[in-house]
């Protein structure tokens, strides 16, 4: 079952990556993802269930130098989010506790090489892959602050609304637990997704 489930999941992948090139060819001088970039690499994003197995199944691909150097960057930002949580929450006992703007929450992700390139490239998460052109969710445009699309233009835009409907409808059936619908709706930090036994992703374990 879960050979078929992350079969849709590459589907979707394509359909996202179809997507960004045909919005990159229409607008070429807009979109400025390049060789090396990173903005996309330390925005703070979550993956639901579906997308956090795939992505550590693909993750054991790596070999065992690789992984390891990758787990030790998990755990350092695993540390910085566990702060950020404190502090988001209230409970840091920082100055402007409970007031932080996830818009800004720069978080380098562990699977970003000390060459500013991803290890994990080809399975990389869809947030990542169409993080250069304009997207949309619940009536809410966004797009990359390095980009060149301006305001008030009504471009095309990538649903990612719909895509995470269908990541969470995948992870429904991926979980089939009694409380699937309510653990699948949970997102999961990148490095959380590879520190995490592929078994215990797969049965909601966290």
């Amino acid at each position: 079952m879960a050979n078929a489930l992350f079969e849709e999941y590459e589907r979707l992948v394509k359909t996202a990556d179809a997507a960004f090139a045909k919005i990159r060819t229409d607008f070429r001088e807009k979109v400025r993802c390049a060789h090396g970039c990173a903005d996309c690499c330390h925005a703070a994003f979550g993956l639901f269930f579906v997308e956090a197995a795939y992505i550590r199944m693909r993750f054991q691909e790596l070999d065992r130098k690789r992984r390891r150097a990758i787990l030790n960057r998990c755990a350092k930002s695993e540390r910085e989010i566990a702060r950020l949580w404190k502090k988001m929450t209230g409970t840091s006992g920082e100055a402007g506790a409970g007031e932080v703007d996830l818009s800004t929450i720069r978080i380098k992700c562990p699977l970003l090489s000390d060459d500013h390139l991803c290890e994990l490239y080809s399975a990389r998460p869809i947030t990542c892959r169409v993080y250069g052109i304009p997207t949309s969710s619940g009536g809410k445009a966004m797009v990359c602050p390095k980009a060149g699309f301006e305001k008030g233009y009504g471009y095309p835009a990538f649903d990612l609304g719909e895509a995470q409907r269908v990541l969470y409808d995948l992870s429904v059936k991926l979980l089939a637990l009694k409380s699937a619908r309510e653990t699948a709706s949970l997102l999961i930090s990148v490095s959380k997704a590879l520190a995490t036994p592929l078994e215990d992703l797969m049965a909601g374990r966290l």
